[in-house]
């Protein structure tokens, strides 16, 4: 055989070779990562995208939950980790605020991005026997010493901080004052309302259904611009206390930066499929959480846009990296 036919057919080996092994990815199990603490919203989430993610590709994925750091530990063993497609992870909104508070330089740069599946805003709550009825007592407290009133919701710069601080500057109040106690996540910091540690959580109503539903605490207000409408009694801010602002946390699927381009592109098609299946919409909807879809550039540009909006809250409420 002539060195170029041996050449040639070489060649064609190697083209099949890669083609089959794309074809068979994914050919072992996953790990997926999940940066905040078992029970809370993300925990809820990113174990519903493992279950049907899993069924979807025929392996099997587990979810590892690397906590601590505000969200920082488990965002970096993602970005860390080798882009072959056996580990992926749920990256949340403190990405969009990282760099804007000084705590890492983590972005959604440092990542392969599949796409966003939720949205949603925070609420506020108290226990269930908490002196404060109303988001109007609430608000009187807040205004009238609002360094008496311990407050947790997760990180220290997250989301459900920035939504505190929102209220407490919409309010008039001293935002400086504030006491917040930092957390590992939603249910932790719940866990400390329902123990008496501290006087309000700022969480989303998924983490904090079950203690509603057992009478261990109270919403008394939400964030978004709308009722929730899994809890629509409960008061938006603005229509209780003329406070205008709506800030959303979101959650979504991605790997580390360099995913190759074709494993990138299956995972988009699965996640999309799963997202706009009636069983995620009904799961999700079961637990009151928002479903919104941006898979790959989109989700990409969602995240520019994000990192933007959230940057100029962060600088006016005075939490930005100085």
């Amino acid at each position: 055989m002539g060195i170029l036919k041996k050449a040639a057919m070489a060649a064609i080996a190697v083209v099949a070779t890669a083609g089959t092994a794309l074809a068979e990815y994914p050919d072992r199990p996953i790990t997926l990562i999940v940066p905040w603490s078992a029970g809370g919203g993300t925990d809820a989430t990113g174990r519903l995208i493992a279950a049907q993610l899993e069924e979807a590709l025929g392996q099997p994925i587990s979810v590892v939950n690397r906590t601590g750091g505000g969200g920082i530990v488990g965002h970096a063993a993602l970005a860390e980790a080798e882009p072959d497609g056996y580990t992926l992870g749920i990256i949340t909104t403190e990405l969009s605020m990282y760099k804007a508070v000084g705590s890492s330089d983590l972005t959604y740069a440092d990542y392969s991005l599949i796409g966003l599946y939720n949205a949603d805003p925070s609420a506020i709550f108290v226990k269930a026997d908490s002196p404060y009825q109303t988001i109007q007592d609430l608000a009187d407290a807040i205004k009238s010493d609002v360094g008496a009133l311990d407050a947790s919701g997760a990180n220290f710069g997250g989301l459900n901080h920035l939504s505190w601080i929102s209220l407490v500057q919409g309010l008039g109040a001293d935002a400086e004052k504030i006491n917040w106690v930092p957390t590992d996540g939603g249910a932790p910091s719940l866990q400390l309302l329902v123990s008496g540690a501290i006087d309000v959580v700022v969480a989303q109503f998924p983490e904090a259904k079950a203690l509603i539903e057992a009478g261990e605490i109270r919403p008394l207000a939400y964030l978004g611009s709308e009722p929730n409408k899994g809890f629509p009694d409960v008061p938006t801010v603005n229509d209780a206390l003329g406070v205008n602002f709506a800030i959303a946390g979101w959650r979504g699927l991605a790997g580390p930066a360099g995913l190759p381009d074709d494993i990138t592109a299956k995972l988009v098609s699965e996640l999309d499929k799963i997202v706009h299946s009636d069983s995620f919409g009904e799961s999700m909807d079961k637990l009151n959480f928002g479903v919104v879809w941006a898979g790959g550039d989109d989700f990409k540009t969602y995240l520019e846009q994000r990192g933007e909006a959230f940057g100029r809250a962060i600088s006016s409420a005075g939490l930005d990296k100085k």
